[in-house]
């Protein structure tokens, strides 16, 4: 008896220990795919995230508040020890790298919890395989976007979860709390699963009850209460995140978009976005064994905490300022629609539960056939003008790369080191990530007080030689202000590209010394 449950054992390492071989390896090649292409910085967010953590320690003012406090800070600080050499910024594996860990670490968790309550390798197996097979999650983890790590901490909460429910034990708690700890310094929603985790954790407990639902949500908690904390510290405002003039909130302002304050649009877009992000046969796949789910004792409370990120979603395009566009849909664009892969894992874990339904017999076949249905889509469109998380990164980057582009190839061969440049950041500064420009070398309005001072006071403190602008920014303004009695700025180059804003390089010969801009001491 021992003999053979040591077996099992060792079968189970075995198979985990492949998993995680598996998908390390598919991970690669498909962060090696999109890098050869140039693909790994077409998000707007990916190309921030990574100038994010580049800047906390290369800035003119290095540091903890370069965290800022709209993102969420583990992303930034995952990717930063990766963004601090040149070479892995500037081709933005930085971020890819972050993200493929992820993507092996939820692939893996995934697997595990799968077996736990289905008791079926075969039923594991072909989640990891739908899992692994979606071509807009393999995109996504060879980007710096969030979505990866807040999966992989979403699915091993779920995992630790379920075996507390079947061993008791105060250490799945805990490793239940810091998974979600680390969904709730990842993305928002991590904030508004804590109480339904909490309620899982109390319903299942059979002795200290209490006790366990309450480390498990200290542990979980401490997540908002840090960030509510770090938001005060630097802005004096506990929701500056929800409220400040960065936020998500203040960008979309009083712009009407369908699903707003309407419950049937908001879910008619939302499950659009799923359709188009996990693929119809998944959806249908997913729906029904989701279904049979709520059936089943051993895999109810799983799939309703694996649909709740769903819920979140619907709710944020009703009530909370975020809207999702599809093509199909009015007005015909691509915005947000990756949101759709929210329910992605709740798809995956209900069609592995359809593969449990047949013969254990049969169970190998119907998780191969489950595997190759629910792929179809992507097998029959193998391109990734079929994959919206690409799309709606190619199509929304299309001027951003243009200016950028050409930005980059004018100013890069020209810049000396120390000479400094004057800008904001945002998306601009991609221009110095690809021209190979530190960001300790550019003034930017995160470095204060010395960049408030130079566009308050330009004929006392603007020492930059150069000036990077997007047409009608403080910087621009600044530069006007300056030629009255201050420094006096060439304009060298106009790059104008459809559906964008003007860029604008300008340079300055006075108030060298030595052929080197003087500049301030606490810069270098």
């Amino acid at each position: 008896m021992r003999r053979g449950i040591a077996n099992s054992k060792h079968v189970r390492i075995f198979e985990t220990v492949s998993v995680v071989a598996l998908l390390s390896l598919w991970s690669a090649a498909w962060i090696w795919f999109f890098l050869g292409r140039g693909y790994l910085a077409y998000y707007g967010d990916a190309e921030a995230h990574l100038n994010i953590a580049r800047r906390i320690l290369d800035s003119r003012t290095p540091g903890y508040d370069e965290l800022g406090t709209v993102w969420l800070p583990l992303p930034h600080l995952l990717t930063m020890p990766l963004a601090r050499y040149d070479a892995l910024w500037q081709n933005a594996l930085a971020g890819a790298i972050v993200s493929g860990v992820c993507f092996v670490l939820g692939g893996a968790f995934l697997f595990a919890a799968a077996r736990l309550v289905f008791d079926s390798s075969a039923a594991a197996i072909a989640a990891t395989a739908v899992y692994a097979s979606n071509p807009n999650i393999l995109y996504l983890q060879s980007t710096a976007m969030t979505e990866p790590l807040f999966m992989a901490a979403l699915l091993a909460t779920v995992y630790f979860l379920v075996r507390f429910r079947d061993t008791q034990g105060w250490g799945a708690v805990c490793g239940a709390g810091f998974s979600a700890l680390c969904g709730t310094l990842t993305r928002y929603e991590g904030w508004f699963l804590i109480p339904f985790f909490a309620l899982f954790a109390l319903l299942a407990a059979k002795r200290h009850r209490v006790a366990k639902a309450v480390l498990f949500a200290a542990i979980a908690c401490l997540g908002p209460l840090y960030w509510l904390a770090h938001n005060w510290w630097c802005c004096s405002n506990v929701l500056d995140f929800y409220n400040g003039p960065y936020s998500p909130k203040a960008i979309q302002g009083a712009a009407h978009y369908p699903g707003v304050g309407n419950w049937l649009k908001a879910g008619l877009y939302f499950r659009t976005a799923v359709r188009w992000c996990a693929g119809a046969p998944l959806v249908w796949l997913g729906a029904a064994g989701l279904v049979a789910c709520l059936a089943a004792r051993a895999a109810r409370w799983p799939a309703l905490l694996l649909m709740l990120p769903g819920v979140f979603y619907v709710w944020s395009i009703h009530s909370s300022g975020t809207p999702i566009f599809v093509p199909d849909l009015w007005p015909n664009s691509y915005y947000n629609s990756r949101y759709g892969l929210a329910l992605f894992p709740a798809l995956v874990f209900g069609a592995a539960m359809l593969v449990t339904l047949v013969p254990a017999r049969a169970r190998p076949i119907a998780a191969v056939a489950l595997t190759a249905i629910a792929a179809a889509p992507w097998l029959i469109h193998p391109r990734p003008d079929a994959w919206i998380t690409w799309k709606e990164s190619q199509v929304n980057s299309e001027a951003r790369r243009a200016w950028t582009r050409e930005a980059a190839a004018y100013i890069g061969p020209r810049y000396r080191h120390g000479a400094g440049i004057i800008t904001t950041f945002g998306d601009i500064t991609g221009i110095f990530r690809a021209a190979g420009i530190p960001l300790r070398e550019t003034l930017t309005w995160d470095n204060w007080p010395l960049w408030q001072a130079a566009v308050t006071r330009p004929d006392q403190f603007l020492w930059e030689e150069w000036a990077v602008v997007m047409g009608g920014d403080p910087v621009q303004t600044a530069l006007g202000r300056a030629g009255i009695r201050g420094p006096r700025y060439e304009l060298v180059r106009t790059i104008m590209v459809p559906h964008a804003p003007v860029i604008e390089i300008y340079h300055c010969c006075i108030g060298l010394t030595g052929g080197r801009a003087i500049l301030p001491a606490a810069g270098f």
